[in-house]
């Protein structure tokens, strides 16, 4: 035993760290905070992230391949909830490590069921109790801590506020003692797997969401119908689909006013990311119920 963890203390470690946890409680700003880069679009709406999106940490010693996944559903009724549910179920089966990610303040029924899928994975689990910052005193968060560490045998309970880097380095020291040896995975350089259509089209679906009321943005997607790139200038012309006729004319706004501030907004952001001037052609169109259909997810670059 001795001889093996000598090894792998000398040796190169990478492996594939799956973040889990209910909707909107922190996991995209987890990772994107830890890679110091937006390689996951954030917004205060359940439900924003959709797709595995892979953030990839390398440092001189080791490789750390976060897995961003949906955040886990009670009530799965539409194909795309149930195909986000198995998505993130199978990333917290298939990993070196999971990181469980709650909030400090409450433990829900949705938390719950996030744990019960970790009670059926022999993978190793950590605990990350989330928005520490927002629990006050401080014996109050002792208290949670002790709740936290009651409810299962995880491998770590540490409390962390996400946004914060500062907040992260007990969790980043502690990684590379879970992931097995092995060589880079990823060129050092990459720092996800997703390319720069990708981006766009995740870009303006977050602008689209931070726009619009609380049920719209669950009824719509956003696909690349071209992503022209030269040296200076990328070309974006972009289709928003809606599942209703009633949902198009709530997108577009009075005078196409939603839609230029959504394209406005894009743009801006999609120039300090990837580097060079955009130029942005939006579309909104209808596919009735493309959510609750396997063929329109698969077309739409959904994983099922």
């Amino acid at each position: 035993m001795r001889w093996v963890l000598n090894c792998m203390t000398e040796g190169h470690k990478s492996g594939f760290i799956s973040v889990v946890g209910r909707p909107n409680v922190g996991k995209s700003t987890l990772i994107n905070t830890i890679l110091k880069s937006k390689v996951s679009i954030v917004t205060r709406k359940p439900q924003t992230t959709r797709h595995r999106i892979l953030g990839i940490y390398t440092q001189l010693n080791f490789q750390a391949i976060f897995v961003d996944t949906p955040g886990l559903h009670r009530k799965a009724n539409k194909m795309m909830n149930k195909m986000m549910n198995k998505t993130a179920t199978n990333a917290l089966m298939e990993a070196d490590l999971n990181l469980f990610l709650c909030e400090a303040k409450s433990w829900t029924e949705e938390d719950q069921d996030v744990l019960d899928r970790i009670k059926k994975s022999t993978v190793p689990t950590i605990m990350l109790l989330n928005k520490i910052d927002q629990v006050h005193p401080k014996e109050i968060l002792l208290e949670k801590l002790a709740e936290i560490s009651a409810r299962h045998n995880f491998h770590e309970v540490i409390p962390v506020t996400a946004r914060r880097r500062d907040s992260l380095k007990i969790l980043i020291d502690l990684i590379p003692h879970y992931l097995p040896l092995s060589p880079q995975l990823y060129s050092g350089k990459t720092i996800t797997d997703r390319g720069p259509a990708f981006t766009a089209s995740e870009t303006i679906r977050e602008k689209l969401i931070l726009e619009l009321r609380q049920e719209i943005p669950y009824g719509l997607t956003v696909e690349i119908e071209n992503f022209e790139e030269t040296k200076k200038n990328i070309l974006i012309q972009a289709i928003i689909w809606v599942e209703r006729e009633t949902q198009k004319g709530i997108v577009v706004g009075k005078n196409g006013s939603l839609l230029k501030r959504v394209g406005t907004a894009a743009r801006m952001d999609l120039k300090e990311r990837l580097h060079k001037s955009i130029h942005l052609n939006l579309w909104v169109k209808v596919k009735i119920n493309w959510a609750d259909s396997e063929k329109d997810l698969q077309s739409l670059g959904y994983d099922l």
